[in-house]
Parts: structure tokens; C-alpha cells; sequence
């Protein structure tokens, strides 16, 4: 069906039906014709662009890449941009907004009115990662002694304005939030009977100042689509819908990848990398991965000190060099498990930074468990390979370095939680090439003790 309706779309396009374009494209088409859009040359897509209505068009740039985003602001005349800019919704077009450059962001700022520059600004004047910034200021409230016929004429009147009625909120004389109530509820109610009547009293509500993540939790564990915004004095301000926040977990998401991956997301190239990969520049890509890189090669570096420090054992068992990377990699491998399991433990609320000395225990019974296992089978090859002190070398070895690797993977997150930055940092190279330091001064430090050089 969405195929057909691209071709039928791209056909109308092209005979230059335009009447047609206005008719059949609708705001639940909005995804499908951005992809389009994403996929015409500029003049195109334009030409398409301009032929839409402009709260649909507006719904449709919502779901357009950046870059796209930026290419349409560079071609749109200023009374095209005006319209657009009028009819985003105020949390798309402050999103939209945080991410331009501030050159084009000012340029914008100078076609919207008092009203909409003033609402624009008090959300990005909330700060980052809270709900303030993503809520939607489109919503529909309504009085406790109105009746329910009265708020329902209310409410279809309305219903352009607001991003959702599903839930109709309820506010006192000062516009502080006292209910919500479920639109069916009102459906089903008797016209005479007041708000009052029918209100149960009971809300979930968040923080325009609360972290996202806050938010993000209270809509999982209510199994709700939507949730009220209110200030610190209980004033409703606006709602969050799960759309706003899928995108932002998307984001964080990618985000989190990244810095698994050892690829550098700063403030300044956090939308080009999380947002359109594809069209990143090869300076862009470089510049986000050379960094870590090169510090990772320090690293290395001293690995390969830690290894020199030992060459008397190394010249007197060369067979020891043979098991090496086996071992190596094994504490390597272990610790990025751990790193894995806790930074997605924190990042989901499961696991709280008070958890560490019980996540610790439990670790270390694990890693020892794994250790014994994974040395069990080394001592085997070990014995084939060098003999029975070979076999018990890299079988003590490899039980030590996989309980400091897994340990190691396990408490990097909490520190670096502890210490206020992204646990998703310490996952991937950066345990890796730490537990090869450490699995290289074991590996070496048992061989130099059990054959008593």
C-alpha cells in the first residue's frame, strides 16, 4: 500500500498535478513522503514541497534528516521559511532549532512573531536532557466545575491546537494540574454532569526540570503514550508523547554506540554523526575517530613495555609466547561482557550506583566459574603443547586474568558514573586494551614465579 501511494505521488509529481498532491497527501503519510522527499534532487523535492499544505508540509520536515532540513532553509524563500517556522509544533521546531548552525538559527529567529519567539526560547532555555526541552506546549486543558457537553464543544474546537486529546487534562482557576481524565470517560459521561464529578483525582504527572531518563521510566512502568508537564508550582506547562522520546532514545542510542565503538561524539559534531552517518564528511568521520585511536596507541604502548620488562622469562620459555594472545584476549573478551551488562544495567534504571558492592560479589563468582572453565580447557592444549608447567602456567594465568578483566569491565561504569561522565565510554577498546595491560603482568608474573626466574 505504501508503495502504491509513493507511485501515485511520484506520477502526480511528475504530470505537475499539483491539486492532486494537496488532496491525496495526508499528515498520517507524513514518514513515507519524507523518505521520498530524502530521495529526490533538490528540485524535486521542492516542487513537492511547495505543493503540500502547510501543516502537513511542516509534519513532514519534522521527519527529515538535517542535512535535508538545512538544504530546504537554504532554498525556501523568507516567506516560505516564515510559514514553515509558524506551523511547527514547538517542541519540533525547538529541536529543530538547537541543532542549526547559529547563523541560520538567528536568521529564523528574526521571522517568527513575539509569541512564537518567546515560546521557542522558554524551551530552549530549559536545559539539555531535560523534559522541558522536548515537551510540546500544544495541549488541551479544561475547568473541574465545566460540564462535560461544554467540554466537549471545548474540545473540538481545540483539537487543531493540541498534539493529543486522548487524555484531557484538568486545571483550577490558576492553571494548576488537578487531573487528567480519559477522553472515553468524557465520551460516556452524561452531558449535565460536571468535570468535577467524574474526576478521580488521581495523576501522573513529571517535571519540566526532570532528566529525560526520569520521564522515560515513569512511561514504561505506567504503560502510558503521554504524560503532563508541569513547573515547580504544579502549573501545567505542556505534555511529553512517546514520539518526542523515542527520538531522543534513538539519538542517545546511537550516541551510546559510538563511545561503545571508541568513536569520539562531541557537542559539535553530535548531530552530522548520530543523526546522518551517510552523509558525514570523511574530515568529519576522521576527526571522531582519530582521538580515541591515538590514545588507545598509548596504551598500547605500554602493553608492549609491560611484555619488554619480562623478556628474560620470554627467552627462556618461548612457548609462553604461543599462549599469549589466547590468554590476553580471553580477559579482553571478559571484561568488555561486564562493561556490556552494566552500562546497559545502568543506563536502564536496573542497576543503581549503591548496587556495586553486591554486583561485585556476584561478578567475581561468575569470572571465577568462567575463568576455571576457559583454564580448564588451555591447560589442555598447554600440556600438548609444553608440557605439565605450561599447562599449569596458562591455566593459573588465564583464571587470574579472567577475574581482573571481568572485574575490571564491571567497575569502570560505576567509577565513571561516580564520576559524573557516559559509562558507555568504557566499554569496547578502552577495557580491551586496559585488561591487556594487566592480563600481560599476570601472564608473565605467574610464568616468572612458577618457573622461578
Amino acid at each position: 500500500m505504501a508503495q502504491d501511494f509513493i507511485n501515485e505521488v511520484t506520477k502526480a509529481l511528475k504530470q505537475k498535478q499539483y491539486e492532486k498532491l494537496r488532496r491525496i497527501i495526508q499528515i498520517p503519510q507524513s514518514p513515507e513522503i519524507a523518505e521520498l522527499l530524502e530521495s529526490l534532487d533538490i528540485k524535486d523535492s521542492l516542487q513537492l514541497f511547495r505543493n503540500i499544505n502547510p501543516k502537513i508540509s511542516s509534519d513532514i520536515f519534522s521527519h527529515l534528516t538535517l542535512s535535508k532540513q538545512i538544504m530546504f532553509l537554504d532554498y525556501l524563500n523568507e516567506k516560505e521559511k516564515k510559514i514553515l517556522i509558524s506551523f511547527l509544533s514547538p517542541d519540533d521546531r525547538a529541536f529543530l532549532l538547537d541543532r542549526l548552525p547559529q547563523d541560520l538559527k538567528d536568521s529564523l529567529f528574526l521571522l517568527m512573531n513575539k509569541e512564537t519567539l518567546d515560546l521557542t526560547k522558554n524551551l530552549l532555555n530549559y536545559p539539555k536532557d531535560t523534559v522541558g526541552r522536548i515537551m510540546t506546549t500544544n495541549f488541551v486543558a479544561i475547568k473541574s466545575n465545566w460540564t462535560v457537553k461544554n467540554s466537549m464543544k471545548y474540545l473540538r474546537e481545540k483539537a487543531d491546537v493540541s498534539d493529543s486529546i486522548d487524555i484531557v487534562y484538568v486545571i483550577d482557576d490558576k492553571g494548576k494540574l488537578i487531573d487528567d481524565i480519559p477522553l472515553t470517560r468524557l465520551i460516556l459521561s452524561d452531558d449535565s454532569s460536571t468535570i468535577n464529578d467524574i474526576m478521580d483525582n488521581y495523576f501522573i504527572s513529571v517535571s519540566a526540570n526532570d532528566n529525560i531518563e526520569k520521564a522515560v521510566e515513569i512511561i514504561k512502568k505506567q504503560d502510558i503514550n503521554l504524560i503532563p508537564v508541569v513547573d515547580s508550582e504544579g502549573i501545567l506547562v505542556g505534555m511529553l508523547t512517546v514520539d518526542d522520546l523515542l527520538d531522543i532514545e534513538e539519538q542517545e542510542a546511537t550516541e551510546d554506540f559510538f563511545k561503545i565503538g571508541a568513536i569520539e561524539v562531541t557537542k559539535k559534531n553530535k548531530n552530522d554523526l548520530t543523526l546522518n552517518i551517510k552523509e558525514a564528511s570523511i574530515g568529519l568521520l576522521y576527526k571522531s575517530r582519530v582521538s580515541w585511536l591515538s590514545s588507545l596507541v598509548i596504551v598500547g604502548v605500554i602493553s608492549g613495555i609491560s611484555v619488554a620488562i619480562f623478556e628474560s622469562t620470554i627467552a627462556e620459555t618461548l612457548a609462553l609466547i604461543f599462549f599469549l594472545p589466547l590468554t590476553i584476549d580471553s580477559g579482553g573478551n571478559a571484561g568488555s561482557q561486564s562493561a556490556t551488562l552494566m552500562v546497559r544495567a545502568l543506563a536502564t534504571g536496573v542497576v543503581k550506583l549503591s548496587d556495586w558492592a553486591n554486583l561485585l560479589i556476584k561478578e567475581l563468582i561468575v569470572s571465577l566459574a568462567l575463568g576455571l572453565t576457559l583454564g580448564a580447557v588451555v591447560s589442555i592444549i598447554g600440556l600438548l603443547k609444553g608440557g605439565l608447567i605450561i599447562a599449569f602456567i596458562i591455566g593459573l594465568a588465564m583464571v587470574l586474568i579472567v577475574i581482573v578483566g571481568s572485574t575490571i569491565g564491571m567497575c569502570l561504569p560505576f567509577v565513571l558514573t561516580k564520576l559524573g561522565a557516559d559509562p558507555a565510554t568504557s566499554s569496547g577498546p578502552l577495557i580491551t586494551s586496559v585488561a591487556d595491560i594487566f592480563g600481560i603482568l599476570i601472564y608473565f608474573s605467574v610464568a616468572t614465579l612458577v618457573l622461578g626466574l
